[in-house]
């Protein structure tokens, strides 16, 4: 991973999908591949539980989506700064047979010539089971090196301990699941993670910093080098969010702090012109935000191939 054409398509190694599923970024002196864990349908009344059933539908029907349910993307990154090499949050993992496009990141690693050994540092932006479940499959643990650093918000790791689902808008099966793993994580890894407060430099240039909203320590990553500029977003962004930033989220456990969030993020990256990633915007959900009027504009890059 020295360099970004190695990661895109490592050497001997002809392309194992017919649709890509990493793509490679340069931020300064920064390498960073943005890599699809795979996609997840979920409920589409979800995506806007606060919004009238006219007012989704028709957004859905503008964007050409389906009524009921929507293709939910999950991507994570791996940046190299340095000597480090840092993994983005996890994935859903293959824990969850109920959704079998999902769990693609030991495989897709591997296909990018990324060895879990190589990995120095693991920084989960919140500790939802389509984040951290990557790091519960089978052998993932036991490839990791030992002293591999788990960086998680302090305010995350202790609301997981006794989790407030008050104010959520999921159904009824999903919060049980998202306990359980979320403690599982806590569990198996307990003596490799290390907390930060309000914001944490992971290594040259990469700093994780607590947002909250979507839940309490949740935490975005901004990649700095050489005057250029990458934030991801994690969950603070969802694809409705452009054209609705105060539609709801139904896994947002403080959402009107999540709605401030999104805003002050959207405006941040507005008026920086930086580039932005999310965890749940189509791969590889590389892009800029623009205003547009009252609302934002989501603006992908042109693929660099």
């Amino acid at each position: 991973m020295s360099s970004v054409p190695n990661i895109a398509r490592p050497a001997a190694q002809p392309p194992q999908e017919l649709v890509p599923s990493r793509y490679a970024v340069k931020v300064g002196d920064i390498d960073v591949l943005v890599i699809s864990d795979g996609v997840m349908p979920i409920p589409a009344v979800i995506m806007a539980a606060n919004a009238a059933p006219t007012d989704l539908s028709d957004w859905l029907g503008y964007m050409y989506m389906p009524p009921d349910t929507f293709d939910w993307p999950l991507n994570v990154m791996v940046v190299r700064s340095g000597e480090q090499t840092i993994l983005i949050d996890a994935g859903l993992g293959i824990q969850f047979p109920g959704f079998p496009r999902t769990g693609q990141l030991p495989q897709r690693l591997a296909s990018a010539g990324i060895d879990l050994a190589s990995i120095t540092d693991v920084v989960i932006t919140h500790m939802h089971m389509d984040h951290v479940g990557g790091l519960l499959v089978e052998g993932v643990k036991e490839g990791l090196r030992p002293d591999v650093r788990i960086h998680v918000n302090a305010a995350e790791v202790a609301f997981w301990e006794a989790p407030d689902f008050t104010h959520t808008a999921m159904p009824p099966a999903v919060p049980p699941v998202l306990r359980s793993t979320a403690q599982s994580f806590a569990n198996e890894y307990r003596d490799r993670i290390q907390t930060f407060d309000e914001s944490y430099e992971v290594a040259p240039g990469v700093v994780a910093r607590r947002t909250g909203g979507h839940t309490p320590g949740h935490s975005v990553v901004a990649l700095t080098s050489r005057g250029e500029r990458l934030t991801f977003a994690g969950d603070a962004v969802f694809p409705v969010g452009f054209d609705h930033p105060e539609w709801s989220n139904g896994f947002e456990h403080d959402p009107e702090e999540a709605a401030r969030v999104r805003l002050s993020l959207f405006r941040e990256m507005a008026e920086s012109g930086s580039l932005m990633v999310a965890t749940h915007l189509p791969f590889p959900s590389v892009g800029r935000v623009a205003i547009s009027g009252d609302a934002f504009r989501w603006v992908p890059v042109i693929w660099d191939f």
